[in-house]
């Protein structure tokens, strides 16, 4: 029972489905109109579905064990894909004119590139990562819905011990920079926006 539980946080902690939540709700919130959240809904889906193809293309070409991206070199490639993925969007919403996603999206990439510079001193979990910058990005709806953030964020984080993903300083290492994406986006937001 507690295996499946793990795995379920552990999907539904998904960095390609947390972070479009957090982005989802953020729109709807500031009152983004119906086509500006259905554009949000495409671009952040159309992400997921090209990272999960690259994922099932390794396997498939038996460079991967498990579309899990589990060893070291699947990392390595999964995470290269990754920032790439995630520049290349970046620059789309910010000449699509979507400056604060376009902000969003950059610092994904750059905790995604922070794991692979740091992975000499441990193996950055990116699921608490976003985890942790998408509860940091709804303390603009309310602190109680940050707090909810932190506490999937503490079940998420847990999920990755339980399934053997991790070690703890994966997770501290993880939320450290998921906070610190977070704070960025915070002070960063007036210049963009502005």
């Amino acid at each position: 029972m507690q295996n499946v539980l793990a795995r379920t946080l552990s999907i539904l902690g998904h960095p390609l489905l947390v972070l479009p939540m957090a982005g989802l709700l953020l729109a709807a919130d500031g009152g983004t109109d119906r086509q500006g959240l259905s554009r949000l809904a495409f671009v952040l889906g159309g992400l997921g579905v090209m990272v999960m193809a690259y994922s099932w293309w390794q396997v498939r070409r038996q460079r991967w064990v498990h579309i899990d991206a589990s060893t070291r070199t699947e990392r390595r490639s999964l995470n290269r894909f990754l920032s790439a993925a995630f520049a290349i969007a970046t620059l789309a919403a910010w000449m699509g004119g979507q400056r604060e996603f376009a902000l969003g999206l950059a610092l994904s990439a750059l905790l995604i590139v922070l794991a692979m510079l740091s992975v000499r001193w441990w193996k950055l979990s990116l699921h608490v990562a976003f985890a942790v910058f998408a509860a940091v990005l709804l303390a603009s709806l309310s602190w109680q819905a940050c707090a909810g953030g932190l506490l999937f964020a503490a079940a998420v984080a847990w999920s990755r011990l339980a399934l053997a993903r991790h070690v703890p300083r994966d997770l501290i290492a993880g939320a450290a920079a998921g906070a610190l994406a977070g704070g960025m986006f915070w002070r960063l937001l007036p210049g963009v926006a502005g």
